[in-house]
């Protein structure tokens, strides 16, 4: 067996099934309404089910592991649409993937290599996804506490220059995951000059790029960082997107990965071995979808609905503001976040993800201690009803 396994953690989910165990079942007479985990509820696209329904001669054929031209075409200017950049080349800086967790396991076992007894650098809290990848490519994680006077984002410069020497691969999760912070155009020029100093890799995970609140200001991407800060190779520089959370389609395992056209030879390479193949069918719904922006704002429509009818009722009780995006909200509790959502399930049959399960002990401190994730995916009514037993519950017993 693979000893590297033996370091893996329990994922967080694991972990909240054994806490809630041991706060027995939930109170009769009160639905239970999960808000634990990040998947999204809202239906999904009409273009995307047709093209399935459309496509399923595709059933018949092998796929290739580059992808569909018409895929990465459709990915390319899609990205050149939402980023205001030039489209990259479809042909060399953009590959389907099977999701973007797929994607960001599989690159760092691309870009690691384990006999110089690397690092990877990571904000904390994460999506262990990072952790696993590093663990499993021989790797030990170096993980950057979530700072709140940056609305919780990575100060990079805190990391010391024999940890960036040993640094092969570095997560950036932008809008963050849990607290929807989005990276500014002046961090991403400090992890650039640090990568042109050291040659590390940046995974770039931008899942929730497309889930924020004003219109006319979306966040900051890493490729629009780039361009404006003249990187316009890329250098160094991968991104991660997925139509999970932009296309409620999480179970269609669809994404993209773009940036540097060297990073992405070598891990074409590694995929062509991996085995990691989108269906024609996949790939023609995900056309679909990728083309499509009217389904997109239609969902954002409905966050902005559940974060304005949410945020005020739990603001009274709990200390937790609006993010940048995301549909996540990272709220501080008072007394221990593992107490909290125990004794919240027990009470109230809501479910929230305590934030130290997100995160790991690092330079002395959890930094998810003392809060909790609320993931706004249940629908609009089971949302309001739950914000409201979490406030009664949070300003009655604590």
């Amino acid at each position: 067996m693979n000893s590297r396994l033996d370091a893996l953690h329990p994922y967080p989910f694991t972990k909240l099934r054994a806490l809630l165990e041991s706060a027995g079942p939930a109170p009769a007479g009160l639905a239970p309404i999960d808000l634990s985990i990040g998947e999204p509820k809202h239906a999904a696209p009409a273009c995307v089910a047709q093209a399935l329904r459309d496509n399923l001669a595709g059933l018949s054929v092998y796929p290739a592991t580059k992808g569909d031209a018409a895929l990465r075409s459709a990915i390319a200017q899609w990205l050149a649409r939402r980023y205001s950049i030039p489209a990259p080349d479809a042909d060399t800086q953009v590959l389907p993937v099977l999701g973007s967790r797929e994607a960001l396991f599989a690159f760092a076992q691309t870009v690691i290599d384990a006999a110089a007894q690397p690092l990877v650098v990571c904000p904390n809290p994460f999506y262990q996804i990072y952790e696993g990848a590093a663990l499993l490519a021989g790797a030990q994680p170096y993980y950057v506490n979530a700072d709140p006077a940056r609305n919780f984002g990575s100060d990079w410069r805190s990391v010391p220059d024999d940890a960036w020497r040993r640094t092969a691969l570095v997560f950036v999760c932008s809008p963050g995951n849990p607290a929807g912070n989005v990276m500014p155009l002046d961090d991403w020029r400090t992890l650039f000059e640090l990568s042109d100093r050291h040659g590390f890799a940046i995974a770039s995970d931008e899942c929730y790029s497309e889930i924020y609140f004003d219109e006319g200001d979306p966040p900051l991407g890493a490729l629009q960082a780039a361009r404006r800060l003249g990187r316009d190779d890329y250098k160094n520089l991968v991104v991660f997107s997925s139509l999970s959370k932009r296309s409620n389609v999480p179970g269609l395992r669809s994404g993209f990965v773009a940036g540097d056209a060297a990073l992405l030879a070598r891990f074409l390479l590694y995929r062509t071995y991996h085995g990691s193949a989108m269906s024609p069918i996949v790939s023609a719904a995900s056309v679909a979808a990728w083309s499509d922006e009217a389904h997109v704002r239609d969902n954002r429509a409905l966050y902005r609905d559940k974060f304005a009818a949410v945020v005020p009722l739990l603001q009274p009780a709990l200390d937790v503001q609006l993010p940048q995006a995301s549909f996540y909200l990272w709220a501080a509790v008072p007394g221990p976040d593992t107490t909290f959502a125990r004794d919240l399930y027990a009470r109230t049959g809501v479910t929230v993800l305590p934030g130290s399960f997100l995160a790991r002990e690092a330079h002395g401190v959890n930094p998810g201690q003392g809060r909790i994730r609320i993931a706004l995916v249940a629908p609009l009514a089971q949302c309001v009803e739950a914000a409201s037993r979490i406030a009664h519950f949070a300003s009655t017993t604590l």
